[in-house]
């Protein structure tokens, strides 16, 4: 299999470590400068060039793009991905987990647990913000910052809301997040390969430092994490669709909680911390996806004239309710489930013999007309929590 690794450090640990592995298991590999690449944009024939230079064909990309060149990197990840290779993270999925707000917004509506986050520019919104954050202390965080760089601890209302002045008044957009106090200074990343979690550490902060990361001087160890743990790193991996991904919660009072999503996580502290072969993990696992290829379902399904791809609960007076797929004539009406959800439980590909109850939530494909039936008019309106009420001057409420 030719291989081709795109990073802008041929000498980081990450780097080195992947071209090993690659090569130990038989691969060509060869490390690209993701910045010397030329796009070029020709009907039913994308291509690229590399330093001016056709380049050959390689099986698989493996992606390592820097915060700094998220947009020409992620262009390059792209191009690559229209020209047929395998792409180990779509640039899609590296975009949505770079933008910070992006990644918590997707995150939001699933069942798992994150930070409470904010996002506003208003200045009359900030102290709201913080006040919905539970009021000082809180995590003021850039958007697009990395490795600990761009993330404070702002310890008043006062601090945390010049701190958020100061950062918009100079076109920087930030989110304010709760502090988990229960944290104490610990986080855990876990790395995700495919569908599970190969290695996971414990990351502390070092003397004053509240930042954990290695790169800030944080201290590792293994860590063996629990089901609640696991699920919820893959699960997060899965919703930003990242095959490899370093996801970094915080221990909770009531369990896992997110705090971002990494699409280029570093090698050197957890294989360090766990003495596990990481990279190998990876390549092992670019072997057996090859074959599948970078697949937008949605898109592919939906480039049929009349079909389309949509999700819907059922109703309690659906007359689906208790009829399982086969009996529920749904086949009859050009309609094929392709996943059903129960309270957590994801059945893909749900056998005819399954019995479709009320509140389910089926992945359906099929004819917009025949779907459009079991979609409500309008979406139900969710239940919205009141805002908190401001302190007065005087320091009551």
């Amino acid at each position: 299999m030719n291989i081709a690794i795109l990073s802008r450090g041929p000498r980081l640990y990450r780097t080195k470590r992947l071209r090993e592995a690659a090569l130990a298991r038989g691969h060509k590999v060869r490390i690209f400068d993701t910045l010397k690449f030329g796009l070029y944009l020709r009907q039913g024939e994308p291509d690229v060039t590399y330093a001016g230079k056709p380049i050959t064909h390689y099986d698989a990309i493996i992606p390592r793009i820097g915060t700094s060149v998220t947009f020409y990197g992620t262009a390059v990840v792209r191009q690559f991905e229209q020209m047929g290779t395998f792409c180990l993270n779509t640039a899609e999925s590296i975009l949505a987990s770079r933008d910070k707000l992006s990644s918590m917004q997707a995150l939001s509506r699933h069942d798992i647990g994150i930070a409470e986050t904010a996002f506003v520019r208003n200045q009359k919104d900030i102290l709201q913000a913080i006040q919905e954050m539970g009021g000082a202390p809180v995590v003021i965080k850039l958007l697009s910052g990395t490795q600990g760089v761009g993330v404070i601890l702002a310890e008043s209302n006062k601090v945390a809301e010049a701190i958020i002045e100061t950062l918009s008044s100079v076109q920087q957009n930030v989110l304010v997040q709760k502090f988990v106090s229960e944290s104490k200074g610990r986080d855990i990343r876990a790395f995700v390969v495919g569908d599970r979690v190969v290695a996971a550490m414990r990351r502390t902060a070092v003397g004053q430092e509240f930042r954990s990361n290695v790169h800030r001087g944080g201290k590792t160890e293994v860590v063996k994490l629990d089901e609640a743990y696991e699920r919820t790193a893959v699960r997060a991996a899965q919703i930003l669709n990242l095959k490899v991904a370093g996801v970094d919660m915080l221990e909770g009072k009531d369990g896992p909680v997110i705090m971002e999503v990494n699409s280029s996580p570093g090698l050197e502290g957890i294989e360090g911390a766990t003495g596990l072969d990481i990279a190998g993990e990876i390549i092992q696992f670019t072997e057996e996806q090859i074959k599948f290829g970078n697949f937008n379902i949605r898109e592919r399904l939906s480039l049929t004239k009349g079909y389309t791809v949509t999700e819907f609960n059922v109703a309690p007076n659906a007359p689906i309710v208790g009829q399982t797929i086969e009996s529920s004539g749904l086949r009859e009406r050009d309609i094929v489930v392709l996943r059903l959800s129960r309270g957590g439980e994801q059945i893909a590909n749900p056998r005819k013999e399954r019995e479709i109850m009320e509140g389910d939530c089926l992945l359906c494909y099929g004819s917009q007309i025949a779907l459009s039936t079991f979609l409500p008019e309008r979406l139900a309106k969710k239940k919205r929590r009141k805002l908190k009420k401001m302190p007065t001057e005087g320091g009551a409420s």
